[in-house]
């Protein structure tokens, strides 16, 4: 039976922010996206893949320097970490989007799809063509079999 001692410690130890651990899902999310390792983006931001582990699940809060940092290395702008943010943590009110400041309006995709490996192989498939031109040329493509919205 554990202590007094050590139920008093748990109790005290907060837990991530749900805020923090979506944010740190879409660090995560945008990385993979990119075929990056928490190595390469550590070594990018002068952190060990520890500390991006532990941004990536919440568990460490990250400040605003370190979000600008982030959104540089990984080309996206800042609100990119807030889209997609549910309902109760204040993603949006009365399902109209909340000014994010900075943030560019983006279409933003359902996770289950961001998530499936199809997706992250074409996405990957897509930045290895080193040709803009053509790169730009099988974006078209792809738009092009889409149905319009």
């Amino acid at each position: 039976m554990p202590s007094d001692d050590n139920l008093d410690r748990t109790a005290r130890e907060p837990r991530p922010s749900p805020i923090d651990v979506h944010v740190g899902t879409r660090v995560r999310l945008r990385r993979t996206l990119l075929g990056m390792s928490q190595e390469k983006l550590g070594e990018a931001l002068g952190l060990t893949f520890q500390q991006v582990q532990k941004y990536e699940r919440g568990v460490n809060r990250i400040g605003a320097s370190r979000l600008f940092d982030l959104a540089r290395v990984l080309d996206v702008p800042i609100g990119f970490f807030f889209d997609d943010m549910p309902d109760a943590m204040g993603g949006s009110m009365n399902g109209v989007r909340r000014a994010m400041g900075f943030a560019d309006s983006q279409d933003a995709f359902e996770d289950d799809t961001l998530h499936r490996r199809e997706t992250l192989e074409l996405v990957r498939a897509y930045y290895r063509i080193t040709d803009p031109s053509v790169r730009k040329r099988v974006f078209d493509l792809i738009k092009s079999l889409t149905p319009p919205d």
